[in-house]
């Protein structure tokens, strides 16, 4: 996309497929979400995520301390391009990887994370993805749902923005609890940037 592009700049990093990146970038398109995302960014060179960015024209990175040579200059990678774009809300859409504390103070109250379930619970280090709806089922618990929070430096414990309810059904499996999840986080993630841009 242009850089003269008039609409504020987000940024999105994934480690996965990026479903929730595609619903970005769909919104995006229709105007329903008023930003552009200048960059896609993905600790895993295999991330579907990246070829969903490409495929919509948008610049993807592979940036891990593989690919820079430490964790360090992957995060001073990072940092630098959010400075270099005027990145104004950074997106973790399924990132499976800590984001280091310089990146969180970079952009304070604007970073935004997705998170499978009703924080607190089912949340912290191990709970990702499928995961979740395993302990969810473990637990017996009546409900799930999605959280969408500001990150910060505690882990999965930054500010919450919204939160929706999704019920488990009786004969749930893990796989049919997270499709029914992922529909409402497709749903309410971009909604929750859009208030941020908004407020910012």
């Amino acid at each position: 996309m242009s850089t003269s592009d008039p609409r504020p700049a987000i940024a999105v990093l994934c480690s996965g497929g990026g479903s929730n990146l595609q619903a970005l970038i769909d919104r995006t398109a229709t105007g329903e979400l008023p930003a552009r995302i200048a960059w896609v960014l993905s600790n895993n060179g295999g991330a579907g995520a990246l070829e969903r960015a490409r495929t919509a024209g948008i610049p993807a990175y592979h940036v891990s301390g593989k690919t820079e040579g430490s964790p360090e200059a992957a995060e001073a990678r990072l940092i630098s391009l959010i400075r270099e774009h005027g990145i104004r809300v950074l997106v973790l859409a399924g990132y499976m990887k800590a984001l280091p504390t310089s990146v969180i103070r970079e952009l304070p109250g604007r970073v935004v994370n997705i998170h499978p379930a009703l924080l607190p619970a089912f949340g912290g280090r191990g709970m990702y993805g499928h995961h979740v709806h395993e302990a969810v089922l473990a637990r017996g618990a009546q409900w799930t749902g999605v959280t969408i929070h500001l990150l910060s430096e505690a882990y999965d414990e930054g500010p919450i923005l919204r939160q929706r309810v999704v019920a488990v059904r009786p004969g749930d499996t893990p796989e049919s609890l997270g499709a029914r999840v992922l529909v409402v986080e497709h749903d309410t993630l971009w909604r929750e940037i859009r208030s941020l841009l908004e407020r910012t």
